[in-house]
């Protein structure tokens, strides 16, 4: 039987005839580049998976900061660090950029005027505005979208990756312990952190005084104690970037 006896065939023509209309409604995409930077805030919905949460939440425990935009619709966060700890920012970006959360391009590093006239060189990313962000926003900022606060609820989210995260980006080494940088967070948001450390890892550690700051302002830190300390590493080891194991030997 030829070709044409086949397709004469009416069930055949009408296959043809599907297989025709699903070809022309079809849209074809000749840039497989993702568009996720031009979807409007409201239509960025997530899900977020729980690496990423975990990476703003350790994040905003350090220099990361949140920023409502659009009128409210959609809130973005921004990451930076000191010239220094440039490959640390590397690696953050490098992850959330891949998962189409910012831009691709590479930070660059800027020079900033610090305290007391001094030059401070850093480097800095954005992520995309997204309205699913808004719950963290909420939780992170009262009514003063300048401070932040620690959320009650922090030791439903204290994971692993977010103490590691949480270290590398304000952990300090002093001799065999770590003391976190806690300046910008009240006491009473010490000791929720300090609770879900204990909650969470069985992590010891206490709150410092850390002197009063430029606005009169008591500062605070926490420090591990030399008990937990093992505790600490093993924990943490894995997701710590080579550039920053100093800060656990």
């Amino acid at each position: 039987m030829s070709l044409w006896g086949i397709f004469n065939k009416p069930q055949m023509y009408n296959l043809y005839l599907i297989c025709l209309y699903l070809l022309l409604i079809t849209p074809i995409y000749l840039n497989n580049q993702s568009k996720v930077s031009r979807l409007k805030s409201i239509n960025r919905i997530g899900p977020h998976n729980k690496d990423v949460i975990s990476i703003i939440f350790g994040s905003l425990l350090g220099e990361a900061y949140g920023e409502k935009r659009f009128l409210g619709e959609g809130t973005r966060f921004s990451f930076y660090q000191e010239a220094s700890h440039v490959k640390y920012l590397m690696f953050l970006h490098k992850y959330l950029s891949e998962l189409g959360y910012c831009n691709p391009n590479l930070p660059v590093i800027t020079t900033r005027l610090g305290s007391k006239g001094k030059i401070r060189k850093v480097a800095k990313f954005t992520t995309w505005t997204y309205s699913s962000f808004n719950w963290i926003y909420n939780l992170w900022y009262n009514n003063s979208a300048k401070n932040k606060h620690v959320p009650e609820c922090i030791d439903q989210y204290m994971t692993s990756l977010v103490l590691a995260i949480w270290i590398m980006n304000n952990g300090v080494k002093i001799g065999k312990n770590i003391k976190l940088c806690t300046n910008s967070f009240s006491y009473n948001d010490c000791l929720l952190l300090i609770k879900a450390l204990n909650n969470n890892f069985n992590i010891k550690a206490s709150i410092q005084s850390a002197g009063a700051g430029a606005e009169k302002k008591d500062r605070y830190i926490i420090y591990i104690w030399t008990e937990s300390m093992n505790d600490l590493i093993n924990i943490i080891s894995p997701y710590i970037i080579p550039e920053m194991k100093y800060k656990l030997n």
